[in-house]
């Protein structure tokens, strides 16, 4: 009786042993899940919804992102439907249609000067840039400005 006692021990030990070792070379994986995109949103500050030939109206954004990762970088991008006129980072380049600009910072401003005297539609894009390897997220917003000229 005692060496049945003993036998069945030694299975069990056995059988836990070799479960033990399968779950843990099967529940792990190389590949961690690491979030270091975090969805956003940009707040822009009330503006002129009226420009005339030759006016420059500055925009104020801020970057809200719902997480806190240090190494994300945002660019910005824009593209003109309507009207003729230029969008000029505050302390920076003067924005060119639909090349990408990398901001220095989580709050930034535009002027949108107007180059003629009619209705402006632009849309305005910005990106976060977080590595190749995952999705950037991107908040597009459309600014318009009906003439104060006709």
């Amino acid at each position: 009786m005692k060496k049945t006692n003993k036998n069945s021990f030694g299975v069990i030990a056995i059988l836990s042993l070799v479960i033990a070792a399968v779950c843990s070379l099967t529940s792990c994986s190389d590949d961690l899940d690491v979030q270091q995109s975090y969805p956003f949103t940009v707040e822009v500050m009330p503006y002129a919804d009226k420009i005339a030939k030759g006016q420059t109206i500055e925009l104020r954004f801020e970057i809200k992102p719902e997480g806190n990762y240090a190494n994300t970088l945002y660019t910005i991008r824009y593209f003109q439907y309507d009207g003729e006129g230029s969008l000029k980072l505050v302390d920076g380049p003067v924005l060119v249609n639909n090349d990408r600009v990398l901001l220095e910072s989580k709050t930034f401003r535009l002027n949108y000067t107007a180059k003629s005297d009619e209705a402006h539609k632009f849309l305005v894009v910005v990106e976060d840039v977080c590595c190749p390897l995952h999705k950037s997220s991107n908040v597009a917003m459309t600014f318009m400005f009906a003439s104060l000229d006709k």
